[in-house]
């Protein structure tokens, strides 16, 4: 029986950044053992795509732009650095979840190329809820706009590497969503949970003390409304796939930047 070479961290890093983003990382190893560290890594993926994001909205900032422009480049990068993978999986999963179909011909609806309606009006309603809310940060300061944009997306990918616990099934034998189903040990995710958590609250307590109770309570609003989603996924499709991935990355990033958004 061949021998399998031991995980390295760097594969777990390969795997996240490789899959859930552009960036030219050669993923090495595509076994259960480097999903597991991938979907452990995510939420690092989520810094580096928050901090790309803010960059642009603070760029156009500095050149004299408005809270509204720097918002839509902010919310623009996400969708670039992920090839709009997250949008277009929220957007299949919304028909899916919309057509009333059983599972069989949900799943069929999801694999599509095209957009049906309820996913171009989840669409359209989810990328205004993010520029809203992130207009609305900026024009507080530049400051809380930067980190609504980093901690929306370390929530989006928090949010998979929760769905990728022990116990979540995959809806599918194949795909992405097969390959990362059930890999995170339950342990694994509420300890990725607890550090996210204090991450981004340091990083509002850069701002104020209630900045960090915000950043806290947009995480774990996060985590909650992709909990609730990736629930009813599991009860409709019999799991999870590779677009209802996305689907919680984006729903968990406009619950962030709404909660993020008020008071």
């Amino acid at each position: 029986m061949p021998q399998t070479s031991p995980t390295s961290p760097f594969d777990g890093l390969r795997f996240a950044f490789g899959t859930l983003t552009v960036l030219p990382v050669r993923v090495t190893r595509w076994d259960r053992d480097a999903a597991r560290g991938g979907m452990l890594c995510a939420p690092l993926a989520g810094l580096v795509v928050g901090a790309a994001a803010a960059a642009a909205g603070l760029v156009l900032l500095a050149l004299g732009a408005g809270p509204l422009l720097a918002a839509v480049a902010t919310a623009a990068v996400p969708a670039v650095l992920t090839r709009g993978l997250h949008l277009d999986g929220l957007a299949d999963t919304a028909d899916g979840l919309g057509s009333g179909r059983p599972a069989e011909d949900a799943l069929r609806i999801m694999k599509q190329s095209d957009i049906g309606p309820f996913g171009v009006l989840t669409l359209l309603l989810v990328l205004l809820a993010q520029v809203a809310a992130l207009a609305q940060a900026y024009g507080g300061s530049w400051a809380r706009g930067a980190l609504a944009a980093v901690v929306a997306a370390a929530a989006a990918r928090l949010a998979l590497t929760l769905a990728a616990r022990t116990g979540v099934p995959a809806a599918r034998p194949e795909g992405l969503g097969a390959a990362v189903a059930g890999v995170v040990p339950v342990r694994g995710a509420v300890l990725a949970a607890l550090a996210v958590l204090a991450v981004c609250a340091a990083g509002g307590a850069l701002l104020g003390r209630p900045d960090a109770v915000r950043a806290a309570l947009a995480v774990a609003a996060a985590l909650g409304a992709a909990e609730l989603l990736l629930r009813h996924c599991t009860r409709r499709f019999g799991g999870v796939t590779g677009d209802v991935f996305g689907g919680l990355a984006e729903t968990a990033a406009t619950t962030a930047l709404v909660v993020l958004s008020l008071g």
